[in-house]
């Protein structure tokens, strides 16, 4: 059978409540899905007709790794901790240009991490998550469970990236290609950034915040379009008159704008930090 139909197999028995955790079959086809998801050969989402999709079998398949492995002792340096699985073999980043720095860059098992990536200390990245090509991953920054990080994207320092491994069926966050998010950003709830955009710090996307997009004169909720410039702002609450708010309440909201030239300039001059 494909690693697909081995794993659903797997899922459904578990399900069924018919799967020996000690099952060697089991943690063989559970360690190979690992591999293929290090490897990029298979994701957790993937874009298709437009739209992202969650791959339910690859999430089933993470949510069986916790579900079929003991806790364990571990060692990463000179601290012993304690998880069911050990932290990703990074040796080889070296070798296709990636750099991880010490001192608290933690990558766990099961996450891609691509070529000419920068993985400033200390951040994490988890598993299932994907991190594009030529990506800086900055100090402070969590990368959540099955995000999909594209290619040559900056996460500013102390930003976060929301994991979503359940529903199975639930798209996770993802950041796609040439974004750029400011220090702080906030990434939730499978929001999805368009490509090529640029947003403030501190900004917070979720789907219960609405995106004034000032472009297309239209609301969006869950999603920022590509080629964007966003910030965050606050508008009046429907509180605004109750008495016990004297000023007014407020909520937040994201205003999105045409991406401005000197904008992408701007960006460009990250490359300098990598060469």
């Amino acid at each position: 059978m494909s690693l697909e139909a081995d794993v659903r197999d797997l899922w459904h028995r578990h399900q069924e409540d018919d799967l020996d955790a000690d099952d060697p079959a089991a943690h063989e086809v559970l360690h190979e899905l690992l591999d293929a998801l290090e490897s990029g050969e298979v994701r957790a989402a993937e874009k298709r007709a437009g739209s992202w999709e969650a791959n339910e079998w690859v999430k089933q398949g993470v949510l069986l790794n916790f579900a079929l492995h003991g806790i364990s002792q571990y060692e990463y340096g000179d601290v012993v901790y304690n998880d069911v699985l050990p932290l990703q073999d990074t040796s080889d980043y070296g070798d296709r240009g990636s750099r991880n720095t010490p001192d608290g860059t933690v990558v766990r098992a099961g996450a891609h991490v691509g070529s000419n990536c920068i993985l400033m200390s200390p951040c994490f990245v988890n598993i299932g998550a994907s991190v594009g090509d030529g990506t800086l991953v900055d100090s402070c920054d969590t990368v959540g469970s099955c995000a999909q990080i594209g290619a040559d994207v900056k996460l500013g320092a102390n930003t976060l990236i929301g994991g979503v491994l359940e529903p199975v069926e639930g798209a996770p966050v993802v950041v796609e290609d040439g974004v750029s998010l400011g220090a702080g950003c906030r990434v939730t709830s499978g929001f999805v950034v368009g490509e090529n955009s640029v947003v403030g710090e501190n900004t917070l996307l979720t789907p219960r915040i609405p995106v004034y997009d000032l472009v297309d004169e239209e609301v969006y909720y869950g999603e920022l379009p590509p080629n964007r410039r966003a910030f965050q702002r606050f508008v009046e609450s429907s509180l605004g008159d109750h008495d016990l708010i004297p000023g007014g309440a407020y909520k937040p909201a994201v205003v999105a704008t045409d991406l401005e030239a000197e904008t992408l300039e701007a960006t460009q001059r990250e490359e300098v930090l990598r060469e």
